[in-house]
């Protein structure tokens, strides 16, 4: 989502509270929680889940097995949570002709550098750069060329856009900056 007036462009950045995310978190700990609660009812010896009777599994190995993925699989799920919950990597691309200033902000993790903002004139623009990697899976990256501080990335790599879609955001941007556009 953007917002554009004749010298301010805001793009806002939506960061790790995504539906795809909030789906694998949940997925994440159901089956992680069932895995650990069938290792917890093999060592009890009780059905705790009644899917899978505890006679059938012996908790050496396969229970503590089962629990050890159990117990990994509610840490990466607490993990992917704690993401969501802190709303990690979202924030604004602020473009501002007027007074010739461009920020870019985000949120990072919990501590000293949660806030991340960088700040640069818009003079030490060069270009706005599209970045494509072939292979397997393809990455497409849209990024600004600043002065003595290299490449900075505008759009998560994991955003769907098609080619033309990108073109069309780098072109836009590009002319609203008044900068060139490279292809790498």
């Amino acid at each position: 989502m953007s917002w554009r007036s004749e010298g301010i462009w805001i793009e806002l950045i939506v960061g790790s509270r995504k539906i795809s995310n909030f789906c694998w978190a949940f997925i994440l700990f159901l089956g992680s929680f069932g895995f650990w609660g069938v290792g917890f009812s093999s060592y009890l010896g009780r059905n705790f889940i009644s899917l899978f009777p505890s006679h059938q599994i012996h908790f050496f190995p396969q229970g503590i097995v089962m629990s050890f993925y159990g117990i990994a699989g509610l840490f990466f799920s607490s993990y992917l949570w704690s993401t969501i919950l802190w709303n990690v990597g979202s924030g604004y691309d602020r473009f501002d002709r007027k007074a010739g200033i461009a920020e870019i902000f985000r949120w990072g993790f919990p501590g000293q550098n949660r806030r991340i903002l960088l700040r640069f004139l818009l003079k030490d623009i060069q270009a706005i750069r599209i970045e494509v990697k072939q292979g397997i899976y393809v990455r497409r990256v849209l990024s600004m060329e600043i002065r003595g501080q290299g490449a900075i990335p505008l759009i998560r790599t994991d955003e769907n856009l098609t080619p033309r879609e990108l073109e069309q955001k780098a072109a836009e941007l590009a002319y609203f900056l008044r900068v060139p556009i490279e292809l790498n």
